[in-house]
């Protein structure tokens, strides 16, 4: 949920992060207290039949499985849970689901590199907004979604004063809390890549301004600043996905077409609020691009030779159905993908306490034992009627929990607190925010993944984070931590609703 800010000692700082809990008895959701009261009936009803045998055996059962719900790892996941995942993994195993081969020698039929996963049913289209600039269109019929992509390139805060972060900050906190008022958007996503330079980019820019008349010491200093400089060198790129429902109010759904329309006046407001965020020039995402985007995220040798193309002066033909690996292979704790491993990691706990704006300045950064890091922060904005029911259930929840105990523990008075300003200072016009991080870290090499798993687990412990691996859906993580705007709870089994309450 949404972080308050405050002064402390000359210094903005940041927090009151905090997850909405299920209200239950003791360490039980709400799923768990029912199966508990359903449970002591049952018992009554065969104490009553005099079937203490069978009594005996029910009891049992359900100890069990309220031990299951109980007990709970550092993560917050209960026994119950990990099983479950466990089983879901083994089930899609032995159905070899987590085996992709695509081409002409692949199972895909159509001889096509498609897309694996979530993505094989995800259709591409471009179109123009008011300015008459491109941007491309996502659509994952599955789910009723359309993403939008733009490409930011934030300013760094090198060199800039305190008070002018924490204006950007505030503005873009306002710019999330603008888009609960933005008909259909259901989610937006700030995606952070950090990759090696290849250096095209830089010699383009500099064989172009040569002059031929120049003398010969200039000339050669350059070539040498050409073939240097890249060395070790990393580049930094942004992007921000909007994802919007394909339903209007009157329940029909939308294609691409309606969808483009009505984001075509939309988008210039979108992209100019975003300077004002610290974000710098925003522009939308074309298809050709997005495609370049998965292509090398998929196959990052692919990065150079899409460099040198650009390089000639040309832009490479790509199309959405050859975007896909080759052949991918998604493992209990890691992803293989044509030549690359990945791993992904989602956050389960906001910091505690107080941050300040630089939390995540080492986390974003490039590092020398990843090859490509890409961080992806998951926002989800609730509308003022929903944020205020959300505000209030949470608070009577965390009241609840100290009335049903006693001697209510320190962490029980320190979550009612949070909730209760939270509560205040919604009530005070505060926008409302669902947010989580998935980091995906690719190397080339894959003697090369445990120096990878160490850097993150310090870049997420100086960032006070406390992440995971996501065990057993690897590959489905991947595609989310893409800057595509993929809500990975409207492709689950089990609704969002139901996992809380557990």
């Amino acid at each position: 949920m949404e972080a308050s800010s405050k002064q402390r000692a000359g210094r903005t700082t940041y927090g009151n992060f905090r997850r909405p809990e299920s209200p239950g008895i003791g360490a039980l959701g709400t799923v768990g207290t029912v199966i508990l009261f359903g449970s002591i009936i049952v018992l009554v009803i065969l104490m009553t039949l005099r079937l203490l045998v069978v009594a005996l055996v029910w009891s049992a059962l359900i100890a069990a499985l309220l031990a299951f719900m109980m007990i709970k790892d550092q993560h917050g996941r209960s026994g119950l849970q990990r099983l479950g995942n466990r089983f879901g993994w083994r089930q899609s195993k032995k159905r070899r689901q987590h085996l992709y081969r695509s081409g002409p020698l692949g199972r895909t039929g159509w001889g096509t590199f498609q897309l694996p996963g979530l993505l094989a049913a995800t259709k591409l289209s471009e179109h123009h907004d008011s300015y008459n600039r491109p941007f491309a269109i996502l659509e994952t019929p599955s789910a009723g979604h359309f993403s939008v992509v733009i490409s930011v390139e934030p300013d760094g805060a090198s060199l800039v004063d305190q008070h002018q972060i924490d204006s950007w900050v505030a503005q873009w906190g306002h710019w999330l809390a603008g888009l609960g008022h933005e008909v259909g958007v259901i989610a937006a996503a700030v995606t952070v890549e950090t990759a090696p330079d290849t250096g095209a980019r830089l010699r383009r820019e500099v064989e172009g301004r040569i002059d031929p008349e120049a003398p010969d010491l200039a000339k050669t200093m350059l070539n040498q600043v050409m073939t240097t400089y890249p060395t070790g060198s990393a580049q930094v790129r942004a992007w921000v996905s909007l994802t919007f429902n394909g339903r209007t109010y009157s329940g029909k759904k939308r294609n691409a077409d309606d969808v483009a329309r009505d984001l075509a006046s939309r988008l210039p407001g979108l992209t100019q609020t975003l300077a004002s965020t610290g974000a710098g020039p925003a522009r939308p995402v074309d298809a050709q691009t997005l495609c370049e985007i998965v292509r090398v995220a998929y196959d990052p040798a692919a990065a150079t030779l899409i460099d040198d193309v650009h390089a000639e002066g040309n832009s490479p033909d790509l199309s959405w159905n050859d975007v896909g690996p080759t052949a991918s292979e998604a493992s209990w704790d890691f992803y293989r993908h044509d030549g690359a491993w990945s791993r992904t990691w989602a956050m389960t706990a906001a910091p505690r306490g107080e941050v300040f704006s630089s939390v995540l300045t080492r986390l974003l950064s490039p590092h020398g034992d990843i090859d490509r890091k890409r961080v992806t922060i998951i926002y989800r904005p609730l509308d003022s009627a929903k944020a205020a029911q959300t505000v209030e259930a949470d608070k009577r929840n965390a009241d609840f929990r100290i009335g049903s105990s006693k001697r209510p523990s320190a962490r029980a008075l320190t979550s009612a607190r949070s909730a209760a300003t939270t509560a205040a200072e919604e009530a005070k016009g505060a926008g409302l925010v669902d947010f989580g991080m998935l980091i995906t870290a690719t190397v080339t090499d894959a003697d090369r993944m445990p120096d990878a798993r160490a850097a993150i687990d310090n870049l997420a412990a100086t960032a006070r984070l406390l992440i995971r691996p996501v065990h057993g859906s690897q590959d489905s993580a991947f595609a989310a931590c893409l800057p595509l705007g993929q809500v990975l709870q409207s492709h689950m089994r089990i609704p969002a609703e139901l996992r809380d309450a557990m």
